[in-house]
Parts: C-alpha cells; structure tokens; sequence
C-alpha cells in the first residue's frame, strides 16, 4: 500500500522533530559533561537552590562579580558538543528515518563532523596560536589614539581586534572549504561513489564560538562575549540536524 502525499508529509515532519529532539538530547548531556569539570554541580538538589540566571547554560559575565563562574567553551569543548551533535543527530535519522537513507546520513555526518567542525577548528586554532606568539609585533603597527574617553578607549579595543578578526574569518573560510573537499574525497573512497557536496550557508552555524573569540579580544571579559559563548549549544544543533534528516 502507498502512503499517500499528505501521509508521507506528516511522517517527515515526525522524523525531523524526532531528530531535532535526538540532538538536542545529545548536545545538552554532552554541555552538563563539560560543565561538571568546570565546576557546576549536576544535583537537582543544588540546581533546585541555585538562582536561574547562575545555572550553567545562563550564567554570564558580571563585572560586579569578576569571579562568578561560567562554562567556558574553547577547542576542546566545542569539539566535544559538535560530535556529540552529529551522533545525536545521526543516530535519530537513522531510527526515525526510512532505511534507504542510511548512507547518505553517513556520509553527511562525516561531511559534518570532518568537514565541517575539526578542519575549520584546527585551522582556526592554528591561527589563534599564531597570532598569541606574534601579538606584540603586531600591535606595533596597529594606529592607537591616546585615550583620553570612552571614545578613544573603544576605538583602540576596536582597532586592536581587527587584526585577529580578519585572520579567524578568514582561517575559517579556508577551513570550511578544505574541510569539504577533504570529506568529499574520503567519502568517495569509502563509498567509491562521486560525492560533490557543496558547502552551504548552514555549515557556517558551527562557528559562532569563533565570532565570540572576535569579540572577547575587543574586551577579554565581556556581556557580549559571555552571551555569544551561551548560544553555542544551540548552533551547535545545526551540524546533528543536518545529519539527521539529510537524503540523497
């Protein structure tokens, strides 16, 4: 028997929400892991006690309390929650989803993970290390105003940034695209099938960590760094998703 358009229709929006729901899942274990070894208590007991704007996933900067603590995501955390989306991600598709599809989510979630999350990282990474042993010579030559307000003050945060802003896009442009072709060739090897998937918009969603390292280096401990660093859970979402309900 046929499922009919309207029947197919509803059983795809079952399995996207299913795997969006797998994924969340997947991210919001892998963020309570990292919190615990930054030194959040996971006891519903203490959560239950502890005010909502301090539970780990909200608690931001306050430069009241320089020392109020908030889960800091670097390379490693951020690898951590990426993969843990994928597999969140892909391990609802391949539930939820019809059997047909199963290696085309396969590959998308090493198109996802590879491509998409560890060569971007690395690159960017390299680039941040690179930029730390060379930051004195480079401030050299950035134009400074004597700071005299709160004008001047910004300006040379501002200015200061540029260099270190430029270099991250572009290292993650670089990365995103070589990611690609790089997960494009193994994928052909191990499938001997021509892949030629293009990079698309959303495989940028990963890297809003990146645009929050941008920012902290206009002021090192800042609201805005501190919130952009709370959304990258949720972005993070993008690359499980992806991988989940994607088909050939």
């Amino acid at each position: 028997m046929s499922i009919s358009p309207i029947g197919a229709q509803d059983k795809d929006k079952r399995m996207k929400l299913s795997v969006t729901a797998t994924t969340a899942v997947a991210v919001a274990g892998a963020f309570a892991h990292i919190a615990k070894k930054q030194g959040f208590s996971l006891s519903p007991s203490v959560i239950k006690k502890t005010p909502i704007k301090d539970w780990a996933i909200f608690s931001i900067y306050d430069k009241k309390n320089p020392l109020k603590k908030e889960v800091v995501l670097e390379g490693k955390e951020i690898l951590e929650l990426a993969t843990a989306s994928v597999a969140g991600g892909l391990a609802g598709g391949l539930v939820f989803d019809d059997k047909k599809y199963r290696k085309s989510k396969l590959r998308e979630a090493l198109n996802q993970l590879l491509g998409n999350v560890i060569v971007p990282v690395t690159c960017v990474w390299g680039i941040s290390e690179v930029y730390k042993k060379n930051k004195n010579s480079i401030m050299k030559i950035v134009p400074q105003l004597k700071e005299k307000g709160k004008f001047s003050k910004y300006f040379n945060q501002s200015m200061r940034a540029i260099p270190f802003s430029i270099a991250t896009l572009g290292a993650l442009t670089i990365g995103i695209f070589a990611g690609n072709r790089v997960s494009n060739f193994i994928n052909e090897k191990i499938y001997h099938k021509k892949v030629d998937r293009n990079v698309k918009a959303t495989d940028f969603a990963p890297h809003v960590d990146d645009i929050g390292m941008a920012v902290s280096m206009m002021a090192e401990k800042s609201k805005g760094a501190s919130i952009i660093q709370r959304i990258i859970p949720a972005f993070l979402c993008v690359p499980g998703y992806q991988t989940g309900t994607h088909r050939d």
